[in-house]
This record gives structure tokens, C-alpha cells and sequence, in this order.
């Protein structure tokens, strides 16, 4: 089971996003939840890593475990972090909407 916890602060912003575990939905390599999931984060963390005007730390320890966490440098930044973030959740809850039995998802609102 993929566990994701993706975090929005007040305004809906994302702030951090973390994924643990694998699908079990197909073999090692050929797992389609796994690949999506994957799929999503990663180019979400090279989009937003390559902005000068948002911070996007991500580390990947090991297999099946993935967080990014960022923060915006500027309304340029906080215009595209809004644009990034929300395509980011909306993929993510279709993957889990998709298969429920491989990959859950959680959105927790961040307060000051």
C-alpha cells in the first residue's frame, strides 16, 4: 500500500508531500500505481526545484519513500507553486481514487 500525506498551508498552497510503501498492484518494476505515483512527484520536484523563486528540498532514502517539502520566494512563486501543487494533488488523488486498494491519500491543512 502507497501512503500519501500531502500537506496545504491556509491558503492551499503546497508545503510538503510524502509517499511511503509500494503498491503491491504488480511486480517490482512493472507496478503501475508505483510508476504513476512515482511519475508525479518526481516531475513535480524537478519542476519546482528548477525555480529560482521557490525552495523544493526532496530526499528519496530508499525505495518506496519519497517527501519534498517547498516554500515560495515570491508571488511569481506562489503563482506557480499554486499551479504546480494543485496538479500535483489532483494527480495524485485520481491515482488514489483509482486504486483504493493500492494507494490511500491524505490532505492535512498546515497553520501558522
Amino acid at each position: 500500500m502507497i501512503t500519501i500525506t500531502v500537506v496545504l498551508d491556509d491558503t492551499g498552497l503546497l508545503k510538503s508531500c510524502d509517499v511511503r510503501g509500494h503498491a503491491g498492484a504488480g511486480k517490482q518494476g512493472h507496478d503501475i500505481v508505483c510508476a504513476a505515483v512515482s511519475v508525479l512527484v518526481r516531475t513535480a520536484q524537478t519542476v519546482l526545484s528548477g525555480r529560482k523563486d521557490i525552495t523544493a528540498r526532496s530526499e528519496a532514502p530508499g525505495r518506496g519513500i519519497f517527501s519534498l517539502e517547498t516554500q515560495a520566494h515570491s508571488q511569481a512563486g506562489q503563482d506557480f507553486l499554486a499551479a504546480a501543487g494543485s496538479f500535483l494533488v489532483e494527480g495524485l488523488q485520481s491515482v488514489a481514487g483509482e486504486y483504493p486498494g493500492n494507494c490511500v491519500m491524505t490532505i492535512k491543512q498546515w497553520r501558522n
